[in-house]
């Protein structure tokens, strides 16, 4: 990502401007002529030198760091979207937004339940099943009777024998790969908090698998992919996995499509017929 000097110059000097004294907890003063605040005032508050933001304002300073990015967001008394852009114009990218942990939105619960005829699951970036709709429910099982802390799709893959059954032993090698290399993204993305750390530290003392993968550091973020799902009642159905970001960066809604032109489009509306007879079978 480049650097936007003349843009990141103007947006600095914009929001300088816009910014009173008070706001920041500074006199104005009987002899203030300059709009907003000093330059001197923004490079003492964001704890910097008076020349080097004078730099930034005139479009010929080095790329700034991401604490130094930090700091003028917070003197400058910037938005979250606000901040961002600053990111972007100096050519870094943005902060992570808070997570929104187990909590999913109201709206996005609502839009789950509106996919009558497609399954979708909203899943946690580090693999937690947080919910899913009863078409989903219907194609890979129902996890009510998986204790809570264990409805991750990768702790499940590697530890529980049964989920594999769903899938094409053909499959496995890629699978495995897919949930470990995504999971190291997540973990990395999270800067190995406390969350990402204690999974990881189950799933390598569960799993001799899942840590022989983990020490091969591989990275991939799952944003699409085929899959093929061995229904016990209907056989094999392919779908297209799409993986939606949603406004909180740790959930995602994944929609399983049948691709255009296959018997998949047949077994969808079939599992809507005889799925709520096969909803509780033990694997998800």
């Amino acid at each position: 990502m480049d650097m936007d000097r003349r843009q990141l110059a103007d947006f600095l000097r914009r929001s300088r401007e816009r910014l009173r004294p008070r706001e920041v907890g500074l006199a104005a003063g009987p002899r203030r002529r300059t709009p907003g605040l000093r330059r001197e005032e923004v490079s003492q508050l964001a704890g910097m030198s008076a020349d080097y933001y004078m730099r930034l304002e005139q479009a010929r300073s080095p790329q700034p760091s991401t604490q130094l990015l930090g700091a003028l967001a917070r003197a400058l008394r910037l938005t979250g979207d606000e901040r961002d852009h600053l990111y972007v114009l100096a050519g870094h990218r943005p902060p992570a937004g808070p997570f929104a942990g187990e909590h999913v939105r109201p709206g996005l619960l609502y839009l789950l339940d509106r996919l009558h005829e497609t399954p979708a699951q909203i899943i946690g970036d580090l693999g937690d099943v947080l919910a899913m709709n009863a078409m989903a429910e219907f194609l890979f099982g129902c996890v009510c009777t998986v204790e809570e802390g264990d409805r991750n799709i990768v702790w499940r893959w590697f530890t529980d024998p049964l989920v594999r059954e769903a899938y094409p032993e053909d499959d496995y090698d890629r699978y495995s790969r897919l949930h470990v290399a995504d999971l190291r993204a997540a973990v990395a993305r999270r800067g190995n908090d406390a969350a990402a750390s204690a999974l990881v530290g189950r799933l390598r003392d569960a799993s001799e698998e899942f840590a022989r993968r983990w020490r091969r550091h591989e990275v991939a973020v799952r944003r699409t992919s085929r899959m093929k799902v061995l229904h016990p009642e209907i056989g094999a159905i392919e779908f297209d996995a799409e993986v939606l970001l949603t406004p909180a960066e740790d959930q995602r809604l994944t929609v399983f499509t049948p691709p255009p032109g296959t018997a998949g489009v047949d077994a969808l509306e079939l599992l809507r017929v005889i799925g709520p007879e096969t909803a509780h079978r033990s694997h998800a």
